[in-house]
């Protein structure tokens, strides 16, 4: 079989009446990213991007368990932690945990040295990054999120070509 034809394949009907969780162990492609999510430790979300389409109500659910996940490990222990069929990959800095959550066989150290990336991006588009200026600048958050992330796969992994875009963009302002 050569891999022009090899095909993923996947069951267009839903067994199971929960839709959501359907969705996140889905058709979707492997080796994507379901969710990212950046959260505080007391549980607040300050930014949520999902590549998978889930319910309101099982995004909050996945939210706390994230949540509970991350902020009850030990130090000592490693970075990922298996999450339902996947992978959570998270990462704190000061006082806030960024989380990806992906496949179960993806490769953990390039996702975490992404988070890294994304943050040491952060930090120099706001000048020393705090949990405000994610909050007050939420859509440019997201603007960086989407010149660095698209649908779910790392788009861009040069620090400089984000920040020149994201200095364009600013330009047209």
């Amino acid at each position: 079989m050569s891999w022009l034809t090899w095909r993923v394949p996947f069951q267009r009907r839903l067994v199971s009446s929960d839709r959501s969780r359907f969705l996140l162990n889905s058709p979707f492609p492997e080796k994507m990213i379901r969710f990212i999510l950046l959260q505080n430790r007391q549980g607040k979300t300050r930014l949520a991007k999902y590549y998978v389409p889930l319910e309101e109500s099982e995004k909050h659910k996945v939210e706390y368990e994230v949540h509970r996940l991350v902020v009850n490990r030990d130090a000592k222990f490693t970075n990922f932690v298996e999450f339902r069929t996947h992978k959570v990959i998270y990462r704190r800095y000061a006082g806030l945990f960024f989380s990806v959550c992906v496949d179960i066989t993806d490769n953990e150290l390039a996702y975490l040295e992404s988070i890294h990336l994304f943050v040491e991006i952060l930090d120099h588009f706001f000048s020393n990054v705090c949990e405000l200026d994610l909050v007050f600048n939420f859509h440019k958050v997201y603007l960086i999120l989407d010149e660095f992330i698209l649908a779910g796969e790392l788009q861009e992994t040069s620090k400089r070509a984000i920040i020149e875009r994201m200095s364009e963009l600013e330009k047209l302002e």
